[in-house]
């Protein structure tokens, strides 16, 4: 299976300044195309210290000059090895528009205060299910998760306010580099890449497709 892109060049001087900047311009773009569905799914690759990676789709929240962030359960295999290893990596994997953009960074926990803020915006059975699942975990079947369900669900009835679970928050990743693929044909993609350098500015450099 392979397919030609045909895309429009990216250059250095299409991009925005910053990479906030640039990902805004491209995700407002992805967002308006009906052929993406949920554009702010993103993967998530995580390692533990003796580098054995894992990855998983999580939906992104927000973003801003601070950094792009998730919430999980901070107890889950994702949240472990954050906790113990904070280097983690991005990638939007944006293929109808032939676009990608991947992140490099550090994570660290947010304040509570922003945890809770978004929380209170989760439907009521999103909230419910923060406290139901023991997120990767070995449980003993769906319907033990389910009759844990059942129980939060009749202790906090709708409207009745669900408090936060203590494990459960969010996740910014600070970035330090910030990579924009375009594809094209004879796979000579565009890559341009962002690096944040000590002084806290952004340098550009292109890379090899």
């Amino acid at each position: 299976m392979r397919e030609q892109y045909r895309t429009t060049e990216l250059s250095a001087a299409d991009l925005a300044p910053e990479p906030i900047g640039q990902f805004a311009r491209w995700f407002k773009e992805t967002a308006a195309n009906p052929a993406i569905h949920e554009p702010n799914a993103m993967i998530v690759s995580t390692a533990t210290p003796e580098g054995r990676p894992s990855s998983r789709t999580v939906l992104l929240k927000h973003y801003d000059e601070a950094g792009f962030v998730f919430f999980t359960n901070y107890e889950s295999r994702k949240g472990k090895e954050l906790a113990a290893n904070p280097y983690v990596s991005l990638l939007f994997p944006w293929h109808p528009l032939a676009r990608q953009v991947i992140v490099t960074g550090r994570a660290a926990r947010v304040g509570r205060d922003e945890t809770v803020a978004y929380f209170r915006t989760r439907p009521h059975g999103s909230q419910l299910g923060a406290w139901a699942s023991p997120q990767s975990t070995v449980i003993p079947s769906r319907a033990d998760l389910l009759a844990r369900y059942e129980e939060l669900a009749a202790r906090y009835p709708e409207p009745e306010k669900v408090p936060v679970p203590p494990e459960w928050g969010g996740i910014r990743v600070v970035p330090e580099t910030v990579e924009f693929w375009q594809g094209h044909e004879n796979r000579l993609h565009d890559r341009l890449r962002y690096v944040h350098e000590t002084d806290g500015t952004w340098r550009v450099e292109r890379l090899a497709p």
